[in-house]
């Protein structure tokens, strides 16, 4: 470990548990089923498993994995790896066999902790798993282990509670590596460093006003980019976690109540889920609920239900890439007095960059210079700083492609409004070119979710002899309702430019990724097969 220095100590989030420890040790800090455990109970179990590893040969450099949901084995994971200077691996609880094994083999994996309930695919793919020394099962001690080898409470029994020196000599070392969904192709490992993590946790706590008295529900998956960082960012608050194992509209609106939870993120579908869900009409929060979402642009119709039951929501925006969150709709006092609805549609913008985060604009892709900031003149959203990967593991083609420029190219379209906020308004690969004109399909997307017979819609271009391309909408209606596509159709022409209504509508379930994200491409496919464009 290098030398201590009187102006200067290396960045790194493992840090916040060891301070919290000693300011808050009585306080609670996790809430995992019918455990609770406080700061300085929780600081000593991370400690206990940092060094029970470092007992099983891991060290600086090494991979150890994990596939496990939100639970407190999961969160202590978030510590103690990187503590060592080993780098975690998160793995979605959702993939496959074949996509587990291929994350693990391609990350190096040494040591595989697998929650009991997610053994199946690891047991199906062991065969070729040959590089992992060591299984660990998360599991219930009443229960059997699937996998050969010690049960996490077990191991943690060989581990020293004693606080453990931070084995890390380089800020910049990777202290985890996050799996891109793989849509279109093999996963991508993206390289957090400790620097990084360390700042966009310290965003996380100022951007949504988190403070020690602060009650964080984890219904975002802990395996998806480290949580946005809040395992971390929660932890240097000094506030609780409330871990949630199965992340169900029953068990949210159970929790939030139950635990006076003041603070949650999520993916737009769980919000639509939450507000579907029977108990949501007429609940009235005793606590303000302040939920960071993400992942997609939320519609203004969602966001107007939310707030209805006195909850404040913020749109953060960000790429596995970038740590999570890097925008922040940041609220001005004088938007108070709009109407509700001009509110919600302002609270859907991307908006600015995080504190901590500083370097985002908006470029013309053929010049590389910003675009006007005129709200309607589109270019890619491109970032860079100390919230960028360090790139993509063993893969310097697909890193330099992304890096080009010295700019992180995010591959997302947007406009700058003239107050410096952007708006997403599609993928690259989304946008809609009908006869010449662009057309957002989030935009589309939008006013249909105001129809209130529809709950999920994806809107992508289909052929057309004459324009070259239209849109069409898939959607999904609310439970019990019937509408038309003609009648949805006829709503979008009066709420939009007639030209970019969809042509029409398809009722379906849509395809969506393991984390929950409508898969556009699988729509796409189906419309434009035997044709040379619009596939993926």
């Amino acid at each position: 470990m290098s030398l201590p220095h009187v102006n200067y100590e290396l960045l790194t989030p493992v840090n916040f548990v060891k301070r919290s420890a000693e300011v808050y040790p009585a306080k609670l800090a996790v809430v995992n089923g019918d455990k609770r455990y406080t700061y300085r109970e929780h600081y000593a179990r991370i400690n206990r498993l940092a060094s029970a590893l470092k007992k099983l040969g891991v060290g600086r450099g090494d991979k150890v994995a994990f596939l496990s949901p939100n639970t407190a084995p999961m969160l202590e994971a978030h510590f103690a790896v990187p503590m060592i200077g080993a780098a975690l691996v998160p793995v979605n609880i959702r993939l496959s066999g074949p996509e587990v094994s291929y994350i693990l083999n391609h990350s190096d994996a040494k040591v595989c902790f697998v929650d009991n309930e997610f053994a199946e695919p690891i047991l199906a793919e062991l065969d070729d798993l040959s590089g992992i020394g060591t299984f660990v099962n998360i599991c219930d001690a009443s229960d059997d282990c699937p996998l050969q080898g010690t049960d996490y409470e077990s191991l943690l029994l060989t581990g020293s509670p004693d606080p453990m020196d931070i084995d890390i000599e380089d800020e910049r070392a990777v202290c985890s590596i996050n799996y891109t969904s793989g849509t279109t192709g093999r996963p991508k490992g993206v390289m957090y460093h400790h620097r990084g993590a360390y700042l966009n946790s310290l965003g996380d706590c100022l951007e949504t006003g988190m403070t020690s008295e602060s009650v964080y529900l984890w219904t975002l998956p802990m395996f998806h980019c480290n949580g946005w960082c809040f395992p971390w960012a929660v932890t240097a608050a000094g506030a609780t976690h409330i871990c949630l194992r199965k992340v169900v509209p029953d068990n949210i609106l159970r929790l939030v109540v139950a635990e006076k939870v003041s603070h949650m993120c999520a993916a737009p579908i769980i919000l639509i889920g939450m507000a579907n869900h029977p108990d949501f009409d007429g609940l009235k929060l005793a606590r303000r609920l302040k939920i960071a979402v993400g992942g997609a642009p939320p519609s203004p119709t969602i966001i107007q239900k939310m707030e209805s039951i006195g909850a404040e929501v913020n749109h953060v925006y960000g790429l596995t890439e970038v740590y999570g969150p890097y925008t922040i709709c940041a609220w001005q006092e004088e938007w108070n007095a709009l109407p509700a609805s001009e509110q919600a549609s302002i609270r859907s913008h991307q908006g600015v960059a995080y504190t901590v985060s500083q370097f985002l604009d908006v470029f013309d892709q053929t010049t590389m210079e910003p675009v006007p900031r005129d709200s309607k003149t589109i270019g890619e959203v491109v970032m860079r700083g100390n919230i960028v990967m360090l790139g993509y593991y063993k893969d310097p083609e697909a890193t330099a492609k992304a890096f080009r420029g010295d700019w992180f190219h995010t591959g997302d379209l947007a406009v700058m409004h003239p107050n410096n906020y952007i708006q997403i308004l599609d993928r690259e690969k989304d946008i809609i070119i009908s006869g010449g004109e662009n057309i957002s399909t989030v935009e589309v997307e939008n006013v249909l979710y105001r129809h209130p017979e529809v709950m999920e819609v994806a809107v992508v271009a289909v052929p057309d002899e004459k324009w070259g391309e239209v849109p069409k909408a898939f959607v999904t209606p609310k439970p019990g309702c019937n509408p038309t596509a003609e009648e949805l159709i006829a709503f979008c022409k009066e709420n939009l430019a007639r030209f970019k209504a969809p042509k029409s509508i398809e009722f379906v379930d849509l395809p969506k990724t393991s984390t929950g994200k409508v898969q556009k491409f699988v729509l796409r496919r189906k419309e434009w097969e035997g044709r040379d464009k619009k596939v993926n």
